[in-house]
C-alpha cells in the first residue's frame, strides 16, 4: 500500500462525510453578502476619489501614463469584485468546485489534506493535492461553512 493511500480516509468516512453534508449538490456563494456589499462601497468611493481629483486642477498635472495605469488599475479592480459578487462554491459527489477567473476544482481522489480557516471576511477551506499549488475555497453560507468544517475533520493530516 502506497503511503497517500495510508493518509486517505477509507471509502467508509468518505461515504459518512457525503452523507453528513446533506445532499448533493450543497452549492452557495463563495463569498459573505457584507464582504460584496464592502467591496462594492470601498470602488464607489475609490471611483468618486478618483472622479474627484481628475476634475481639480491637481488632476489636470498628473502624467498620462500615471492617469493610465490607475485607470486600469481601478478596472481591474471592478472585474475582481464582480466575480466576487457572482461566484459560487459546489460540492458534488465527484469534488469542490468554484467559480472564479477560472474555475477551480479538485477531485475527492485528489484531496491529500485539507484545512478549514474560519477568517474573520472568508471562511477558506485549503485543499493539498500530491501536485502543484494548494486549492483554496470560500465559503459564503453557513451550510458550506459547516461542509468545510466537516471535510477538513475527515480529511486532517494523518500520521
Amino acid at each position: 500500500m502506497s503511503l497517500p493511500a495510508l493518509l486517505k480516509p477509507s471509502p467508509e468516512e468518505h461515504a459518512q462525510l457525503l452523507q453528513d453534508i446533506g445532499p448533493l449538490p450543497l452549492q452557495g456563494m463563495a463569498w459573505p453578502k457584507w464582504i460584496k456589499v464592502l467591496a462594492w462601497a470601498v470602488l464607489a468611493f475609490i471611483g468618486i476619489q478618483i472622479t474627484r481629483i481628475a476634475a481639480s486642477p491637481v488632476g489636470q498635472n498628473i502624467s498620462p501614463m500615471v492617469s493610465g495605469s490607475i485607470i486600469v488599475c481601478f478596472i481591474g479592480l471592478v472585474i475582481l469584485a464582480r466575480y466576487m459578487t457572482v461566484s459560487e462554491t459546489r460540492i458534488t459527489e465527484s469534488g469542490i468546485q468554484q467559480s472564479w477567473l477560472g474555475r477551480r476544482e479538485v477531485a475527492w481522489e485528489d484531496i491529500q489534506f485539507a484545512k478549514f480557516i474560519p477568517l474573520v471576511a472568508s471562511k477558506r477551506l485549503i485543499c493539498f493535492v500530491p501536485r502543484g499549488r494548494p486549492v483554496v475555497f470560500q465559503a459564503g453560507t453557513k451550510e458550506l461553512q459547516v461542509a468545510f468544517a466537516r471535510i477538513s475533520l475527515v480529511y486532517r493530516r494523518r500520521k
